[in-house]
């Protein structure tokens, strides 16, 4: 598991999916999260827009896990 350090309150996933590298672009990380390839804390995430915050656990099929701190 790769840790990812953030200096704000929180991320948004699908912007933490472009700061790991996992996509391209938003329209990358944001198709990657409605087909359903993103789990949060061990739970399929379908909201973009959702807050990341540190000690949160984000893997992403293909890629990896991700813990942010």
């Amino acid at each position: 598991m790769e840790k990812v350090k953030i200096h704000t309150e929180f991320i948004k996933l699908n912007q933490l999916l472009k700061w790991v590298s996992a996509a391209e672009s938003g329209a990358a990380a944001n198709h990657m999260i409605t087909e359903g390839m993103v789990k949060v804390n061990g739970e399929k995430e379908l909201k973009k827009g959702r807050k990341i915050h540190a000690g949160d656990q984000v893997e992403i099929e293909q890629v990896g896990s991700f813990l942010v701190e």
